[in-house]
């Protein structure tokens, strides 16, 4: 990441500078540097037909009459239309212009217009940051000139102060986003479930209380959903609670007091978010075809948003008490696997015939939001998971899906999602989907067949949410990007993040202050 800094408009006498420009202010945005290039910005704007339109860029190498390196030119669009999300792309947009440069400013005073106000340079500075995330850590021949050199991004604004008090908590989200990121793209013989674990425990250092549930453990609490999946694979399963009290004396006073500690800090009810963990999925029994595979390695990327979600609520000091859970396990298909026609009995007491063992994910968290829903009795519940290939049938992979049986839950999530471009599309739930689950030997089937597959998916967790308010997101079409986006490199997206933290932030935090 990046090193962030803000400061008073002034032409950068080195490095590159990219300037954000809304549509109807273009002379005022290039008087400085036409002034000082003899007009050529204002030439090459023209050359290019860059007029400031929203996703628009243009990049002048080399101006004569300055020490940069380049000026990128990124449009902003109308003043009166600005949003947030516009400018974090803006910013994003420039950032990926930059990258080859190890100093860079960013002129984001138009930034400022609109509803957007103060907060604009710190959106332009959040999503610069977002866009330079980079996973090399196994990379060991690159090339120099393939490798971002960029260090150090100066924000230009007319109120640095105001952007310079701000950033911190957009940092912190940007940091769980990253560690999202991180746990996504790993490799699945590294990020096993035990050591995903170990990676939630390091948490601790920024408040959260952290409880790690093995076998043993997940035996006496009755997992026999979670357990049933994990039993072919040689990579033990784990659960893991993550506990942040930003809404009590405790949480303020640092929150690291084990399991007792965070019981007895524990006042008001919590929001839970809980992840689907399978850190790789080869389908069981029911094993997937060989093409593609690979991709199997980011069936985790609900916990890791969960994961990402928690730290960032530490790292920002957020005003709310919340719990995160995540189920670990690796489905993997051996003699101690289990079978198809397997009935496994579930920490609620419900049985499931397994018909297909690849539809593993809602059998991991049936268990989870159960003991959730008994331990910690949470004002809501929201689950994530890449659950269902079916959902990206329906909606590609520009919206998850999201189910839920509160009508306010869902807006409020929906509105997050447009805040943040992380958006969601809700899907239905009703009592014919249901039927279709019915088992002629056990409570529940896990499959209900081909037809509205992630609308049965979500109906199978529903049984299992006991009357609290909650809601269900299918991001299997979201959790990883096949291409460049404004502020999210091609790879792990870490979809859910920004969108939950936006949620808590608008609709609980809020609502305290």
């Amino acid at each position: 990441m990046p090193e962030i800094l803000f400061a008073k408009p002034s032409l950068p006498s080195s490095g590159a500078l990219a300037v954000l420009v809304a549509e109807d202010a273009l002379e005022a945005a290039f008087a400085d540097l036409d002034a000082a290039t003899g007009g050529m910005v204002s030439r090459a704007a023209a050359a290019a037909s860059f007029k400031g339109r929203k996703g628009q860029s243009c990049t002048i190498l080399a101006p004569s009459g300055l020490g940069l390196s380049r000026i990128v030119l990124v449009g902003l669009g109308k003043a009166e239309e600005l949003t947030p999300l516009a400018v974090e792309e803006a910013g994003g947009t420039a950032a990926a212009a930059l990258l080859q440069d190890e100093e860079a400013a960013i002129d984001a005073r138009a930034a400022s217009a609109g509803a957007v106000g103060k907060a604009g340079p710190a959106r332009a500075a959040f999503g610069a940051v977002l866009r330079c995330y980079r996973f090399d850590k196994y990379r060991t021949k690159e090339k120099p000139e393939d490798k971002p050199k960029l260090k150090r991004i100066t924000v230009l604004a007319d109120d640095p102060a105001a952007a310079r008090a701000s950033w911190p908590s957009a940092k912190a989200v940007a940091e769980g986003v990253f560690l999202a990121r991180d746990l996504v793209s790993e490799p699945a013989n590294v990020l096993t479930p035990a050591e995903m674990a170990e990676r939630c425990r390091a948490l601790e250092g920024l408040g959260l209380a952290v409880e790690v549930f093995g076998p043993k453990e997940m035996r006496k609490l009755g997992f026999g959903a979670l357990l049933g999946v994990a039993q072919g694979s040689a990579n033990e399963p784990r659960m893991v609670v993550l506990q942040w009290h930003g809404a009590t004396a405790a949480g303020k006073a640092g929150g690291k007091g084990g399991r007792k500690g965070a019981k007895a800090a524990q006042a008001a009810k919590p929001l839970a978010f809980l992840g689907k963990g399978v850190t790789f999925d080869t389908g069981g029994i029911s094993i997937k075809p060989a093409a593609g595979m690979e991709d199997m390695k980011w069936d985790m990327a609900g916990a890791a948003a969960v994961i990402g979600l928690m730290a960032a609520l530490a790292g920002r000091k957020a005003k709310v008490d919340a719990v995160g859970l995540v189920g670990l396990v690796e489905n993997m298909p051996s003699g101690t696997a289990q079978r198809p026609g397997d009935v496994v009995t579930t920490a609620s007491g419900q049985t499931v015939e397994v018909l297909n063992t690849d539809a593993e994910g809602r059998l991991v968290l049936a268990d989870v939001m159960w003991y959730c829903r008994k331990r910690f009795d949470p004002a809501l519940m929201i689950d994530l998971a890449t659950l269902t290939g079916a959902i990206i049938i329906a909606l590609g992979h520009e919206h998850a899906g999201l189910f839920a049986n509160d009508d306010a839950l869902a807006q409020a999530i929906t509105a997050a999602g447009k805040a943040t471009g992380e958006t969601v599309w809700r899907m239905p739930l009703g009592e014919a989907y249901d039927r279709m689950l019915k088992s002629d030997i056990a409570d529940m089937k896990n499959i209900g067949g081909r037809p509205g597959g992630s609308i049965t998916a979500a109906q199978f967790l529903q049984r299992f949410v006991d009357g609290c308010p909650w809601a269900h997101l299918d991001i299997a079409g979201t959790a990883w990007s096949t291409k460049d986006k404004p502020t999210v490199p091609k790879g792990a997206t870490a979809f859910g993040v920004r969108l939950l933290d936006a949620f808590v932030a608008e609709h609980h935090e809020a609502a305290k202050a």
